[in-house]
């Protein structure tokens, strides 16, 4: 069972405008894919340890930037307001889950989480660091580039050493968190992935791997997850 953080968010359908849990299919979509059972999971911080108890692996996946106060920074003028909510549900969430050394693979907002769970910061705005948009060259879409990727890594195993990949982000990996270290660069030098190496799953990639048919990438983690429930087998009794 792979859970994965959704969105509260006002959404309308039908005759309906309500506040909804969102979250775009093709997370769900490849965690079916790659033979894995999807479960969505709204923000609930309080539920965070019993959340991660019944779950076999977890997906962070994308969407606002994360209040920079939760790195220690000053809001760059470009940061979108934070969700407060969300960044809670998710930071404990990440927090219970590496600490149960449950496997876990973040996506764009996802992987910046699992840095900044590790007390690792973000740079908040690339166009002041690299000098262009090329990593979110279309405001209501995705772009896509290239991206390097570190042989030995989880991101090599699934994808090789250079792959294209889906891209809608204006912030990126800064310092690095304790255990995390880089494992995929865009021809700028972004970092593209990470892996945190004191846990036996923990997994990031800055691009949407979602929108990129990164089927490979989600069966790692689908087979992480299946091996730490034969290991465990009573940890959803």
């Amino acid at each position: 069972m792979i859970g994965i953080s959704a969105d509260l968010v006002e959404a309308a359908w039908d005759v309906w405008r309500r506040r909804a849990v969102v979250l775009p299919v093709a997370y769900h979509e490849q965690v079916q894919a790659a033979g894995g059972t999807a479960v969505v999971l709204p923000p609930q911080p309080d539920a965070a340890p019993a959340v991660v108890a019944r779950l076999d692996g977890l997906v962070l996946a994308g969407g606002a930037d994360i209040d920079p106060r939760r790195y220690g920074a000053r809001p760059h003028p470009s940061v979108r307001p934070a969700d407060a909510l969300r960044d809670e549900w998710e930071l404990r969430l990440a927090g219970a889950a590496l600490a149960a050394d449950l496997p876990v693979l973040g996506i764009c907002r996802g992987m910046q989480l699992l840095n900044v769970v590790r007390a690792g910061t973000l740079v908040q705005h690339l166009p002041d660091v690299v000098g262009t948009d090329a990593h979110l060259p279309d405001r209501s879409g995705f772009g896509k580039h290239s991206i390097i990727i570190l042989p030995g890594s989880r991101l090599y195993a699934a994808l090789g050493d250079r792959a294209d990949i889906a891209t809608h982000h204006h912030q990126a990996v800064g310092n690095l968190g304790r255990g995390v270290v880089e494992t995929a660069w865009a021809e700028d030098g972004v970092v593209e992935g990470i892996e945190i190496r004191d846990r036996t799953f923990a997994c990031g990639v800055q691009g949407h791997a979602e929108e990129s048919g990164m089927t490979g990438l989600f069966a790692q983690l689908v087979a992480a997850a299946a091996a730490r429930r034969t290991a465990q087998p009573s940890s959803h009794s």
